[in-house]
């Protein structure tokens, strides 16, 4: 992966928030936060916000990947440091360049960390060869898309036994009119006549050879005449899409699905990131979760019934249940019903948690009050003695 300019300019750990030494997970969770604030659908029409969101994404993209961050890390240390004779001009690599044999100088735009290493130790201790010529850097082969983040809001029972719907994304997705080739309609592009395809091309500099995009072409090895009218070029435009997403039974709120090639699309023929789709579950007016695989139900019960016990009917996912209530059962107890729970196709279903609910009646006829009060009578003893009052 060779850096590019913005990796000489840009403090991406500023920009997420976090510290150079901040966790795989501390950087994922910093960039899932500041995506969904600066999301443009959640800003629509907020150009700052959504500047703020490429930015956020592009700074993702780095320090998400443990072999761009490492790359990233080793040039900021090589920039802090003014590394190499001659040290770098005070723009950093960006603009600056390199105080070579005989007052030469190269500029550093779009070069590969690799050469950059190689040319400073003449290969010694940079992963190269002996000798005073660097070794060519990797051609600039085609890179990957960005992951992209979207929010799922489910309906309780959806999220229960699964279910395939779709998210709706605003951003950059493969040209529909070009397919991605850039070029305009009955036409291909032409194979780069300065780098013959490969992208790059070697610049000697007195003592140093180094690789660097091809100007011509852009890295891309090839040349198209006739661009496409609808991405100018790009092979991607702005576009609303529709992913389909399998949600698996009994998803939780809070967990994120994995959408493979479902992300930005790859540039140069690279693969598309992939899409990572947080879940959200509504609220169930009667059933509630406990774990992955649990279920719980609230059930009012009468005074009678927990008093001298019963037998209740009790919902389910699918048809009711009867259920024992033990005589003397308090408001509050639960009981768990085997197998009556969400069923996540690894292993038996989980458990029915039910909780009984003693209902005190808000109102009474006068039979029904002197049938307490003769009940209150007959137990004069006080339920409070051991709070000391």
């Amino acid at each position: 992966m060779a850096p590019q300019r913005e990796w000489f300019e840009k403090d991406y750990y500023k920009v997420l928030g976090v510290e150079s030494t901040a966790s795989e997970k501390d950087v994922s969770r910093a960039y899932r936060k500041l995506a969904k604030q600066y999301h443009p659908d959640a800003n629509p029409g907020d150009a700052a916000a959504e500047e703020r969101f490429k930015e956020v994404s592009a700074a993702n993209e780095v320090l998400g990947d443990p072999e761009k961050r490492k790359e990233y890390d080793q040039v900021r240390e090589m920039v802090a440091s003014g590394a190499g004779p001659g040290g770098f001009g005070p723009g950093g690599f960006g603009g600056a360049g390199f105080g070579g044999a005989g007052g030469q100088t190269f500029n550093f735009d779009d070069v590969g960390l690799g050469d950059i290493l190689g040319g400073l130790f003449g290969n010694q201790g940079a992963g190269g060869g002996r000798g005073r010529r660097g070794r060519r850097a990797q051609q600039q082969g085609p890179a990957a898309g960005a992951d992209l983040e979207a929010e799922l809001y489910l309906d309780f029972m959806d999220a229960i036994h699964g279910v395939t719907t779709s998210v709706h994304l605003t951003g950059e997705a493969v040209c529909s009119a070009c397919h991605g080739s850039g070029a305009k309609a009955g036409t291909t592009p032409d194979v780069c006549p300065t780098c013959h395809g490969s992208g790059d091309v070697i610049v000697d500099q007195g003592p140093f050879s180094f690789s660097q995009v091809c100007p011509q072409c852009g890295g891309r090895g090839a040349i198209v005449k006739d661009r496409c009218r609808t991405c100018k070029g790009r092979g991607v435009e702005v576009r609303p899409r529709e992913v389909k997403v399998k949600i698996p039974a009994g998803v939780q709120g809070g967990q994120r699905i994995k959408v493979a090639g479902r992300g930005a699309p790859g540039r140069f023929g690279g693969p598309p990131g992939d899409l990572y789709v947080t879940v959200h579950v509504h609220h169930h007016e009667i059933f509630g979760r406990s774990g992955k695989a649990n279920l719980t139900v609230k059930v009012p019960v009468t005074f009678a019934e927990a008093a001298l016990g019963a037998q209740v009917k009790v919902p389910t996912l699918d048809e009711p249940v009867t259920v024992k209530v033990k005589p003397g059962t308090q408001s509050g107890t639960t009981v768990k019903v085997s197998k009556r729970g969400i069923a996540t196709g690894k292993g038996d279903p989980g458990d029915l948690l039910v909780t009984f609910v003693v209902e005190v009646p808000a109102e009474l006829s006068d039979e029904q009050r002197a049938a307490v009060e003769a009940l209150a009578a007959s137990m004069p003893d006080n339920p409070r003695v051991d709070l000391g009052v």
